[in-house]
C-alpha cells in the first residue's frame, strides 16, 4: 500500500491520513489526487467526504465533477443542483427497474431448474440461447 504524501501535500497529510479523516477509501483518495481535487491542502478531508457522500448516493464521477464545482460557487442556482440529483435519480430508478427484470427471470429459471443429480439445467440452456452467447461456446470460449 502506497503510505506517500498525497499529491499538493494537503496539510501534510498522509494518504492514510487523510482516508483515515474522510471516511474515503484509499483508492478515492488517489483517484481525486489524481484528478487535482487535493491540491487545496485546507479542503482535502472536507472535499473527500463530499465526493464519499456523493458516490454513496450512486453519482458517478462527471456528476460529482459538477456537484463540486457547484458547491465551490456561492453563486450556483440550486436548480442546478436539483436537476443533477434528479437526473441521477431517474437514471438509478431505470437500472432499479432493470435488476428487478434479471432478479425475476433469475427466479424463474431457478424455478424451472431440477437443482438435482442430472446434467439438464434450464438455466444454462438459457444462457445458451441468449444472442451472442451460443456463438461463443461454438467457438470454444
Amino acid at each position: 500500500m502506497d503510505h506517500s504524501m498525497a499529491h499538493g501535500a494537503a496539510a501534510g497529510l498522509t494518504r492514510d491520513q487523510l482516508a483515515a479523516r474522510s471516511g474515503a477509501s484509499h483508492r478515492l483518495v488517489r483517484d481525486c489526487e489524481a484528478l487535482g481535487l487535493l491540491d487545496d491542502a485546507a479542503c482535502a478531508v472536507g472535499l473527500l467526504r463530499f465526493v464519499r457522500r456523493a458516490h454513496a448516493l450512486g453519482f458517478e464521477t462527471p456528476e460529482v465533477m459538477e456537484l463540486l464545482a457547484l458547491w465551490r460557487d456561492e453563486r450556483r442556482a440550486s436548480f442546478d443542483v436539483k436537476r443533477v440529483a434528479l437526473a441521477r435519480a431517474q437514471a438509478l430508478g431505470e437500472r432499479i427497474e432493470e435488476l428487478t427484470l434479471m432478479k425475476r427471470l433469475l427466479e424463474r429459471l431457478a424455478h424451472g431448474c431440477a437443482g438435482d443429480q442430472r446434467p439438464a439445467c434450464t438455466i444454462l440452456d438459457e444462457l445458451a440461447e441468449l444472442k451472442g452467447f451460443a456463438a461463443c461456446a461454438a467457438n470454444g470460449h
